[in-house]
């Protein structure tokens, strides 16, 4: 690996000179100056001998440290490649230093560790960053439909997970509820791993009977049960070279776990009637909606195999919890669902984005691509508005999630409240505010409507 090439530049030659004996002796190229009036220049040098990091003493005598790191974030990305080196009551240049955009600071007089320690966080930083970069360069040649959308920070620390151990050979377990996108996200880890150039084999665990399960991962041999007329590969000999996704895990049974977690610590297995060993470079990629902690605690998942999948969990966010995307994915999806091949994208009116932003989100964002595409059908490819939207969860509106609010705490008093309340409202609004239609819609008399009315308005002003 290269040396990564470090610039001191600091007028105190003592200082100067201990740094550099120091990061020789941790491997770096040190280079040393005097004066910061040409520190621009030689970052934006064109030759490979340029400096991949300044430790920029904020108090030079040629130039004024926060003019240097001002010309220098005219010319660079940020964070800028500079770790400033800073005296005792220097708080405020400090932090004005960090929001011109300085990567960290070392404050005199310092602690060898901590120079090293930031210095190398910094390499870390800049590694993981370029991971990131190549992974969404190769995420923006792709199909549009096959790339995770979404710039809340729940979504963009998955991104940096991804871009870190998509070269990895490690088992990945991704987790979270039914329409988080765990799919998608398997895709995208194999096409961006050493494994892309092989095949990337997808099981539904959830969808097989043991009985069929066990032969589609592992085949069997001619004659192993009725039926069997030919020997017949499983899914791990086809993912070989490549990936196996192994969604809804959490539904396989204890007897073929036991069998998965051979494959996993020895990468070899028999077929179904069959002795001969077979072996597989497969990486594997398991989902699950379930908890397995629970699952484990429970005795319905073998604590062993948990460990073995869990070598690194990413768990997807309901998109309830990250409802600021909303917005992205609508757009998103309208590119996607256009009325025609040929179409330019729908678009969409605020009041209907409004109302998708207010819902709760139960199917996650699966549901959210079929509202807009039914609704992109209806509006026959022109302006989704508020009566192209409709949520075949609940018939329209906002519905009540039951399973939510159990886990909040609620008591069946508290939700049965909350419906009645919804309910109250949307006969208000279908009848146009009209209380003795919306009383006749829901059933009710006159002055149970009224009563109605008063208790909603009072749980909406508590």
């Amino acid at each position: 690996m290269l040396k990564k090439r470090i610039l001191i530049a600091d007028d105190d030659a003592g200082l100067r000179e201990a740094l550099r004996i120091l990061l020789d002796q941790e491997g770096y190229i040190v280079e040393e100056t005097a004066v910061a009036a040409d520190l621009a220049s030689r970052m934006t040098d064109a030759s490979d001998g340029k400096p991949e990091l300044i430790l920029l003493d904020l108090v030079m005598p040629d130039a004024n440290g926060m003019d240097v790191l001002r010309t220098l974030r005219d010319s660079l990305p940020a964070p800028l490649p500079v770790i400033v080196i800073t005296g005792h009551g220097s708080a405020r240049l400090t932090i004005e230093a960090m929001q011109l955009g300085a990567y960290d600071y070392i404050a005199k007089p310092f602690d060898v560790d901590e120079v090293v320690h930031t210095i190398n966080r910094y390499f870390e930083w800049r590694a993981l960053s370029d991971d990131v970069t190549a992974l969404a360069e190769q995420l923006g040649r792709r199909d549009p439909a096959d790339t995770l959308v979404g710039h809340s920070s729940s979504m963009l620390d998955i991104y940096k997970t991804i871009g870190r151990i998509a070269r990895s050979d490690s088992t990945v377990l991704i987790s979270g509820e039914t329409g988080t996108g765990k799919e998608l996200v398997a895709t995208i880890i194999h096409q961006a791993s050493p494994f892309a150039r092989g095949p990337l084999v997808k099981v539904n665990c959830a969808a097989l009977p043991e009985t069929l399960l066990e032969s589609e991962l592992f085949g069997h041999e001619k004659g192993a049960f009725t039926g069997a007329i030919a020997q017949r590969k499983g899914r791990f000999e086809m993912a070989n070279k490549g990936s196996i996704f192994l969604d809804e895990i959490g539904e396989m049974t204890l007897s073929t776990q036991r069998k998965l977690l051979r494959v996993l610590q020895e990468r070899e297995f028999e077929r179904v009637g069959g002795s001969a060993t077979v072996k597989v470079d497969t990486r594997v990629i398991a989902a699950t909606n379930r908890d397995l902690a629970i699952e484990v605690s429970e005795g319905r998942f073998r604590e062993d195999l948990f460990y073995r999948l869990n070598v690194i969990n990413i768990e997807l966010p309901p998109l309830r919890n990250r409802n600021d995307d909303i917005p992205e994915l609508v757009e998103h999806f309208l590119d996607k669902h256009r009325y025609t091949p040929r179409s330019s994208p729908a678009r969409i009116s605020q009041a209907a984005l409004n109302q998708l932003m207010a819902y709760e989100w139960p199917g996650n964002v699966r549901e959210l691509e079929n509202v807009v595409e039914r609704a992109v059908i209806f509006a026959a490819g022109g302006i989704v508005d508020e009566s192209h939207i409709n949520f075949a969860s609940a018939g329209g509106g906002v519905p009540i999630n039951v399973q939510r609010r159990l886990r909040e705490g609620c008591g069946l008093k508290e939700i049965v409240a909350e419906v009645e309340k919804k309910a109250v409202w949307e006969a208000m609004k279908l009848s146009g505010d009209d209380a003795s239609a919306a009383a006749s819609m829901l059933g009710v008399p006159q002055a149970e409507m009224k009563q109605l009315l008063a208790r909603a308005d009072e749980e909406d002003d508590a």
